[in-house]
């Protein structure tokens, strides 16, 4: 029963956010553009949809993933597990390896799995004419975030300024720019777009606010926060890095032939 409760507020709650944007989209047509929608029905049919998926989805974040995310930082940085249960007199920022593992780890494989990023690399290929690989951009993307995450847990155990890290990527991505093939450059910045969204967003927010609430000295508010940013901001890095690294293969194997 409760669960039900939570879903039908969830419902209404979604179709009071979703009724403005159809009211943009329904307005524009008939009063500037002037023009009947085609397939009427299965429009309205496909808002319904995506007020039905985006509740459930709501639903599960809120029972499941945010839940996981925060269990996960909890026993990932408890005294008893990081020393095997041993006598603790005062945790170092290596003792917390696991956490950087998960980190990584969880960084890789829901990238892998987002959406966005799956819909971005198809169209780069198919635009590319093939030259651009749909796994090699995925993988790529997925590396950027499992280490951009990696170090932004490494930055809430230590507690050391997020400027520091997010100035000195992004001094790196402008040298990178310049370097970097023009065609990979505006793909690159849209690459660390699409990987904040469904599926990455939930479990890395849940994750930064459990460390944060977990790790002695840490502020949720402070340190909870900003591991999204870290998980834009790689994939740049990455997918350029690949980009150079392929345009260096084949400058190479071509002066081998």
């Amino acid at each position: 029963m409760e669960l039900l409760t939570s879903l039908l507020s969830i419902l209404f709650s979604t179709i009071k956010d979703v009724l403005p944007i159809a009211a943009i989209i329904f307005g524009f047509q008939f009063f500037v553009i002037r023009r009947p929608i085609a397939n009427l029905r299965r429009v309205l049919i496909g808002f319904g949809y995506v007020i039905v998926g985006l509740a459930l989805f709501l639903l599960g974040l809120e029972k499941a993933l945010f839940p996981v995310g925060r269990l996960m930082a909890e026993q990932l940085t408890d005294p008893a597990f990081l020393r095997d249960g041993a006598a603790v007199v005062a945790l170092h920022w290596s003792d917390y390896y696991w956490v950087y593992i998960f980190a990584f780890a969880i960084g890789a494989s829901t990238t892998i799995a987002e959406p966005s990023l799956i819909a971005v690399a198809i169209k780069a290929n198919e635009v590319s004419g093939g030259s651009i690989g749909v796994w090699g951009l995925r993988i790529a993307v997925a590396l950027g975030v499992a280490i951009g995450i990696s170090l932004g847990t490494y930055r809430i155990v230590t507690g050391l300024p997020i400027h520091y890290f997010i100035i000195a990527g992004y001094f790196v991505v402008v040298i990178q720019t310049y370097f970097a093939p023009r065609l990979i450059v505006p793909l690159a910045y849209d690459s660390g777009g699409v990987t904040t969204s469904t599926v990455t967003v939930p479990l890395v927010a849940a994750l930064g606010l459990g460390l944060a609430e977990t790790v002695p000295g840490r502020s949720a508010l402070i340190d909870g926060f900003g591991l999204i940013a870290f998980a834009s901001l790689f994939p740049i890095i990455s997918v350029m890095t690949y980009a150079q690294l392929s345009e260096w293969v084949q400058k190479r194997n071509q002066k081998k032939a």
